[in-house]
C-alpha cells in the first residue's frame, strides 16, 4: 500500500494546470488543493483559502490541514520565501528557498553566480543611475538588451535593435513601468541565434535535465510583434537545431551553476530553468528562472514517465540520484489561445465553447491558463487563456492535431499563432 499524501499547489496558469494533471496521476496523490487556481484546476482540486504570496499563511494552512507536499508554481512566492516558511514547519516543498530563488529574482545576482561558475553568457553591466545607463547605451551605439533586475512577470526585458529603443527601455525601467523591479537595470550585449529552454530538476547536488523545448515568444506569426509570456512551444527540439554537443554544454552549465550555488552556501532544490541562445560560439545563457517554464511545462510533462510526487519529494529530501525519470519518443506541440489585444490590454469574461469536444480528440490535453468558472460556463480571465497540447508519434502529426483541436474551441476575440514549430519542420 502506497502512502498517499495531500498536496497544495500554488499558482493559476497553464503551467500549474499541467503540474496538477501530472501530480494527480501519481499513486501517492491524496487530496489536491490549489490557490488561487483557475477554471480547469478547480475541476480537479479544491480551493485553499490562502494567499499564494504570503509565506506564513501558506505554511500555517498547510500545517493545520495535514499537507504532505507544497508545490510552488510561479516565481513570486519563491522570491517571497514561501518554500522557507513551509520547510520550517517540517513540510516537504518543491521549489527553491528565497536565497536560491534570487537566480530569477535578481538578474544581477544570477550574472554574478554565472561569472564565478565560468558559464558562457552575454557580457553585461548593471546600473542604479539612469544617466549612467543612458551613457552606456550611447557608448554601445547598437543593438543591446535592457532588463529590469527584478521580477516583472516576464515583461521587463526590452530587446533593442537601436540606441533609441534601448534608451526607451532604460526610461521604462527607471520610470516605474516595472515597479521596484526596474530600480536596478542590467544592460547586456545582444546574442544572436535560436533560443532553447532546458529545465532541470535538482536537489542541490544531483541535476536531472528534462527534455528540451522551444518557446515562441513573439505575439504574431513569423516572430513578429511584441514579446509575450509565450505563444506556443514544442518538445523535443530536433538535433538539427540543438546538437548533442549543444545539449551536453547546456547540461554542464546547469550542473556548474548548482555546484557554484552549493559552494556559495546555497542549496538549490526544485526546478532550475535555463534559457539559452544557440550562438555561433555555442550555447550561452540568456537567463535563469527558479521554476518550471510556462508554456514549456505543457509539452515537457506529457512526455515524461515519472511519478511526479516521488520525484518532487526526492528533490526536497536530497535523494534525486535514485529517482526514475524517462521520456517517451512522442512529440508534443502546444498552441496558446489568447485574448484579443494580448499582450496589451484585453477584455475578460468571454464564454469559451468546444472544450469538451477538443479534449476528446486523440492525444489532446487542453490546459487552462486564464480561465474562471461561472455557473456551468468557463469564461476567459486572462491574456493567455488556454494551452492546447497535442502528443503524437511524429512532429507533423502533433502540430496537425494541436491546430485541429484549436479550431474546435471558440471564444470572442480568440487569437493564436499559426506557425508554432514551423521552423523546426
Amino acid at each position: 500500500m502506497t502512502n498517499k499524501i495531500d498536496i497544495l499547489l500554488l499558482g493559476a496558469g497553464g503551467r500549474e494546470h499541467a503540474l496538477l494533471v501530472k501530480l494527480a496521476e501519481s499513486p501517492r496523490a491524496g487530496k489536491l488543493y490549489v490557490t488561487p487556481g483557475n477554471g480547469g484546476m478547480l475541476q480537479l482540486a479544491e480551493s485553499a483559502p490562502v494567499s499564494q504570496d504570503s509565506p506564513q499563511e501558506v505554511a500555517t494552512w498547510a500545517a493545520e490541514n495535514g499537507i504532505g507536499l507544497v508545490v510552488v508554481g510561479p516565481e513570486a512566492p519563491l522570491v517571497e520565501g514561501v518554500a522557507d516558511a513551509v520547510r520550517a514547519k517540517g513540510i516537504a516543498c518543491f521549489g527553491p528557498n528565497a536565497d536560491a530563488a534570487q537566480m530569477e529574482g535578481s538578474k544581477e545576482f544570477a550574472k554574478q553566480v554565472m561569472a564565478r561558475a565560468n558559464v558562457p553568457t552575454a557580457a553585461y553591466r548593471s546600473f542604479t543611475d539612469r544617466a549612467a545607463a543612458e551613457a552606456y547605451v550611447r557608448e554601445l551605439a547598437g543593438p543591446c538588451v535592457v532588463k529590469a533586475d527584478g521580477l516583472a512577470a516576464g515583461k521587463g526585458v526590452i530587446v533593442a535593435a537601436t540606441t533609441e529603443e534601448a534608451l526607451d527601455g532604460v526610461a521604462q525601467c527607471f520610470g516605474g513601468a516595472f515597479g521596484a523591479a526596474g530600480e536596478t537595470v542590467v544592460i547586456e550585449e545582444m546574442l544572436d541565434g535560436p533560443e532553447c529552454s532546458l529545465l532541470a530538476l535538482t536537489d542541490g547536488t544531483t541535476v536531472v535535465p528534462l527534455a528540451t523545448s522551444q518557446d515562441h515568444k513573439r505575439a504574431y506569426d513569423g516572430d513578429k510583434g511584441p514579446n509575450t509570456g509565450g505563444m506556443g512551444v514544442y518538445s523535443p527540439v530536433p538535433e538539427h537545431l540543438v546538437s548533442p554537443d549543444d545539449l551536453a554544454t547546456m547540461t554542464d552549465v546547469m550542473n556548474r551553476v548548482v555546484a557554484q550555488l552549493k559552494a556559495d552556501g546555497i542549496v538549490y532544490s526544485g526546478c532550475l530553468y535555463g534559457g539559452f541562445m544557440l550562438t555561433a560560439e555555442g550555447p550561452k545563457v540568456l537567463e535563469f528562472n527558479a521554476r518550471f517554464g510556462d508554456p514549456e511545462t505543457q509539452v515537457v510533462l506529457p512526455r515524461m514517465h515519472a511519478d511526479l510526487v516521488e520525484v518532487f519529494l526526492a528533490c526536497d529530501n536530497g535523494t534525486l540520484d535514485a529517482a526514475d525519470v524517462a521520456w517517451d519518443d512522442d512529440w508534443a506541440v502546444s498552441v496558446v489561445l489568447a485574448s484579443a489585444g494580448y499582450p496589451g490590454s484585453y477584455e475578460s469574461g468571454k464564454v469559451i465553447t468546444g472544450l469538451e469536444k477538443a479534449s476528446a480528440q486523440p492525444g489532446i490535453t487542453v490546459y487552462h491558463a486564464g480561465t474562471k468558472l461561472d455557473g456551468g460556463n468557463v469564461l476567459t480571465a486572462g491574456g493567455r487563456v488556454l494551452d492546447v497540447t497535442a502528443v503524437a508519434p511524429t512532429f507533423a502529426e502533433a502540430r496537425s492535431r494541436a491546430y485541429a483541436a484549436c479550431d474546435l474551441i471558440d471564444f470572442e476575440g480568440k487569437q493564436f499563432r499559426t506557425d508554432i514549430g514551423a521552423r523546426a519542420l
